[in-house]
């Protein structure tokens, strides 16, 4: 089970766009990768297709390691722990003690 969850809040860590915010759009748990809005932007060159008759020179997020992004709980960048809430398994902010979800 992995701490960062899709809709999430995130703070990059490390990497060319250190401090910047934004929300997860995907998580690929296989490869502990996260791709996060307006993170770790790339030029991807596609061809027309169907959905895009025109084609051409796309900027689009590209995923990072999950290492890299640190979960952010009211404003602060804060690591995530699990606890059992009665019997289920629950995130907490480990700054605050606080449940997340």
């Amino acid at each position: 089970m992995l701490k960062i969850k899709k809709g999430d809040t995130v703070k990059v860590i490390a990497g060319k766009d250190k401090d910047k915010e934004g929300k997860v759009i995907a998580v690929d748990a296989k490869n502990n990768k996260v791709t996060v809005e307006g993170v770790n932007m790339v030029t991807k060159h596609t061809k027309p297709s169907m959905a895009n008759q025109a084609g051409g020179i796309v900027q689009q997020e590209a995923p990072i390691d999950i290492s890299n992004v640190m979960y952010v709980h009211k404003g602060t960048a804060t690591r995530v722990g699990f606890k059992m809430d009665g019997d289920k398994k629950v995130r907490v902010a480990k700054s605050t003690g606080e449940v997340i979800d």
